[in-house]
């Protein structure tokens, strides 16, 4: 009955769950290969064996600590899939506590300080950490510290990060007995389908990126960032350009090193063209204004110049002087995936000729080996522009959430009935 409710892989951590005596059970590894939804039903089994061991220490309140990055992806992840996947809804009190079977549950936000406020002096049976690796060690630690409850265990799921991420080396790498860990690959999940498989590794950037999304590898960033630009295959001749139906600018403020203005034609069909750069050093802020107010007059008034926030004295000029400035979103590697994704998809060009440092900088711009998961600050300033113009749009007006679906209910029920759910 279980084959026709989960994978091999989702059995395997389940059989886990059952029969092993653990203290830390984490899946970690590659995205929509499962993890998520095997958690969401070991969450539902856990506070049912709380219920259980509240009622045999007498207490009328057990608490548990349901932890994400923010509360959008606490609900997207976990209530809402739990009302997708079990048609399981968990009612909110005036707290912002969601309870089930008696066990009031207490979220966690780990993207900041004052998202642990809520949890902060609290005795809890136990947690479950979704996206666990976004969690600083600090974050991580005052979770653990709370769950003190003779019999408390902790879930967690977690895409890869960089290998030495105190979530890699201190319990997925020890061999303590008390911790089980599970690795999931893309693979792993046969579920999707073969299509959406094979287009997601076609189109998922090569290296990095490739190796923790498709892989489940946690691997740091290696040589040079862009790995699949190519320009025989890239720039094009202007006169080969097709119609654009809008334009986006970047900008990168300088002064001892490059400042850099770049636009971008965008296509209906999601193709992005570089069309313009204006890469200086040594430029006082009328010079940036005044290259705007061409670049206005070229491609249109309303166009967008998603900017550094580093300078927010420099946008505060741009906005008194009628040019459409808006904050650059300031993620590095999530812009630097968006923008190798377009690479690798065949959707990024350049028009010959109408660049200043792109070339220079595209093949110098490299992954800093001393730092995880950042970039050497060295031929980046064009290459900052370009990514402010493609990742803020791109993030701010095409993103989409994942809800998870399911079209088995029937199935679905019996084995929930099966695990006494």
């Amino acid at each position: 009955m279980l084959r026709n409710l989960l994978t091999e892989k989702q059995e395997q951590v389940l059989k886990s769950y059952v029969n092993d005596n653990w203290t830390y059970l984490i899946l970690s590894g590659a995205v929509r290969s499962g993890k998520t939804y095997i958690d969401n039903y070991l969450f539902l089994l856990e506070l049912k064996r709380i219920a259980k061991l509240a009622k045999e220490r007498k207490d009328p309140h057990p608490q548990y600590i349901l932890a994400g990055y923010s509360s959008n992806t606490i609900f997207t992840n976990v209530i809402n899939s739990l009302a997708s996947q079990f048609w399981i809804d968990l009612p909110v009190d005036r707290h912002g506590h969601y309870s089930l079977f008696g066990v009031d549950i207490v979220p966690a936000y780990t993207g900041s300080a004052r998202g642990m406020n809520a949890i902060r002096g609290m005795t809890s049976y136990g947690a479950y950490i979704n996206e666990c690796s976004l969690a600083t060690h600090d974050v991580f630690q005052e979770i653990i510290d709370r769950c003190s409850v003779p019999g408390s265990r902790v879930i967690c799921d977690t895409n890869p990060d960089n290998p030495e991420h105190y979530l890699k080396v201190d319990y997925i790498d020890n061999p303590d007995p008390s911790i089980k860990s599970f690795h999931f690959t893309i693979d792993d999940n046969p579920t999707l389908s073969k299509d959406y498989v094979k287009n997601l590794k076609r189109i998922t950037p090569s290296g990095m990126y490739y190796d923790r999304r498709i892989k489940g590898l946690w691997v740091n960033g290696e040589g040079v960032v862009y790995k699949d630009f190519d320009k025989r295959k890239m720039e094009i001749e202007p006169s080969k350009a097709p119609g654009f139906t809008r334009y986006v600018a970047g900008v990168d403020w300088g002064y001892q090193h490059y400042g850099s203005i770049v636009v971008f034609g965008v296509t209906d069909d999601g193709k992005w063209y570089l069309v313009d750069e204006r890469t200086k050093q040594y430029k006082e802020i009328r010079y940036w204004t005044n290259t705007a107010h061409q670049l206005q007059g070229k491609y249109g008034k309303d166009m967008p110049f998603f900017a550094d926030t580093a300078r927010p004295e420099h946008i505060d000029h741009f906005k008194h002087h009628g040019i459409n400035v808006k904050y650059g979103w300031k993620s590095v590697v999530p812009g630097i995936e968006i923008v190798s994704s377009l690479m690798k998809q065949g959707r990024f060009f350049i028009e010959k000729g109408k660049t200043e440092r792109f070339l220079k900088e595209i093949y110098n711009y490299v992954w800093d080996d001393k730092a995880s998961d950042a970039v050497v600050k060295k031929n980046d300033d064009c290459m900052d522009a370009c990514r402010y113009a493609i990742a803020s749009y791109i993030h701010l007006k095409e993103r989409k959430t994942y809800h998870p679906d399911s079209n088995n209910r029937e199935g679905i029920l019996r084995g929930m009935r099966e695990l006494g759910l």
